[in-house]
């Protein structure tokens, strides 16, 4: 009977399995690595924009859902690709539903930072 890490132990090596796949996002995702750059510009941005912690925190959290996301999808489509590199109608879906859940994560930033510079810059 082989024995369970428990602990901090578990929680250590827990760490360890999430930097290896923020460092396998980083060198195998283009779009990951274009949307964390994209995150780390927009945070000065978000400190400016924001007029109290909340607003600043809600910011932020749509930039980390983005990433969230993508790292989600990118780990569906290599779950797809590893099954089968070969064209299957449920496969191409897969891959289809994972890109427009990216897709909708930014159009929250986006309608998001616009309501934001709304209420901070807008008429009235």
């Amino acid at each position: 009977m082989a024995s369970e890490v428990k602990g901090l132990i578990r929680i250590w090596k827990a760490c360890g399995y999430s930097l290896q796949g923020l460092h396998a996002a980083w060198r195998h995702e283009a779009a990951f690595r274009q949307e964390f750059t994209l995150t780390l510009l927009l945070l000065p941005a978000a400190w400016w924009l924001a007029r109290d912690v909340p607003e600043f925190a809600l910011l932020v959290a749509t930039l980390l859902l983005v990433l969230v996301v993508e790292l989600l999808n990118s780990g569906l489509e290599t779950l797809v690709d590893r099954v089968g590199m070969e064209h299957h109608e449920l496969s191409g879906r897969a891959k289809d539903l994972g890109s427009a859940a990216v897709l909708l994560s930014l159009v929250l930033v986006a309608v998001v930072w616009a309501a934001v510079a709304w209420v901070r810059f807008g008429p009235g």
